[in-house]
C-alpha cells in the first residue's frame, strides 16, 4: 500500500470513529493534516480495543500487537496496515517521544480489563496518559512544545467525553467514573450499570464536568503557541457538552451529543480567539 493510500485511510477512520478530532484536525496546515489524521486513526485503534472484542485476551493481544507496531515503525519498519505505514512515514519526519506512545499504549489496559478507578487521581491519570499523551505527541508533529497547556486540554477533553458515553460504557459494563463520586452519592457499579438511579448519577456527572471546566481555565490562563492551541481544538468542545450535561437529569433518558453545527462553531471560535 502506498503512503498516500494509507494516509487517506487513516482520515476516513478518524471521520467515521472519531468525528471530534476529524472535524478539529480541518483546522490543521494541509500539508501537515495527513500526520495529525495518522496519529489519530492509531488513537482510534488502540482505544477501540475494548469495545471490539468482549474477550480481553483477544484485546490484550491485539494491544501488544500495536505496541511491537509502533516500536517497529519508530526504527523505520512498517507492517501492512494503514496506520503503521503512516506512523512510519511520521517518525522518519520527526522524532517523537516512544514515552507518550507507551504511556498511552499502556493506559490503554485499563480499557479491556475490569478495573475501576478508586478516585478522581487516578481518572485524570488516566486522562492525562491517553487524550493529554496524544495532543503532546502531535504537537511534536507539528514542532511545537506546550506540555502543561495540553495536559490541562486533554484531561479536559477526555473528562467530557467519558461522561458523555456514560450509557454505552455502562452497557459493557465499563466503569470510568471514580468510585468515591459514586460512594458520596450511595451508588455502586450496579447502579451506574443498570441505570437505576439516573438523578444521583447526573450529580456524580456534574460534578465531574466542572472538574473539566477547570482544567479548561487552567489551559486558557497559559499563553501557548498556535500549533498547540491548534492541536488542542478539540477541548473547545467541553463547554457546550458540558452544558448539556449540566442540565441533564438523567443521562440515560436525554441524549448528550451537541449537534455537529454547535461543535462546528465552537471549533471555529476557539480558532479565531485563541480560547478553548
Amino acid at each position: 500500500m502506498r503512503l498516500e493510500e494509507a494516509q487517506t485511510n487513516c482520515a476516513d477512520a478518524v471521520r467515521r470513529h472519531d468525528p471530534d478530532r476529524y472535524l478539529a484536525g480541518l483546522f490543521v496546515p494541509a500539508d501537515t493534516r495527513p500526520l495529525i489524521f495518522a496519529l489519530y486513526a492509531f488513537n482510534c485503534e488502540i482505544a477501540r480495543l475494548g469495545e471490539r472484542s468482549r474477550e480481553p485476551m483477544l484485546a490484550a493481544v491485539r494491544l501488544q500487537w500495536w505496541r511491537e507496531t509502533v516500536e517497529e515503525a519508530a526504527e523505520g519498519r512498517a507492517r501492512a496496515h494503514p496506520v503503521a505505514i503512516s506512523l512510519a512515514d511520521l517518525f522518519a519526519r520527526f522524532s517523537l517521544s516512544m514515552e507518550l506512545f507507551a504511556g498511552m499504549l499502556d493506559a490503554r489496559e485499563f480499557d479491556i480489563g475490569q478495573e475501576t478507578f478508586a478516585d478522581l487521581g487516578a481518572l485524570e491519570t488516566y486522562c492525562e496518559a491517553t487524550s493529554a499523551s496524544l495532543m503532546q505527541i502531535a504537537a511534536q508533529a507539528l514542532g511545537v512544545r506546550a506540555d502543561d497547556y495540553l495536559r490541562h486540554a486533554g484531561i479536559a477533553y477526555a473528562l467530557a467525553g467519558l461522561l458523555r458515553s456514560v450509557p454505552f460504557h455502562a452497557a459493557r459494563r465499563k466503569l470510568y467514573m471514580p468510585l468515591d463520586f459514586l460512594t458520596a452519592e450511595a451508588l455502586d457499579p450496579e447502579a451506574v450499570y443498570s441505570g437505576s438511579n439516573g438523578e444521583a448519577l447526573a450529580r456524580v456527572q456534574r460534578r465531574l464536568a466542572a472538574r473539566a471546566r477547570e482544567h479548561l481555565a487552567l489551559a486558557n490562563a497559559i499563553r501557548a503557541p498556535r500549533g498547540a492551541r491548534i492541536i488542542a481544538l478539540p477541548a473547545a468542545l467541553v463547554r457546550p457538552q458540558s452544558r448539556l450535561l449540566t442540565r441533564c437529569a438523567n443521562p440515560f433518558r436525554q441524549p448528550l451529543e451537541v449537534p455537529v453545527y454547535r461543535r462546528q462553531l465552537a471549533l471555529l471560535r476557539a480558532t479565531i480567539s485563541g480560547r478553548l
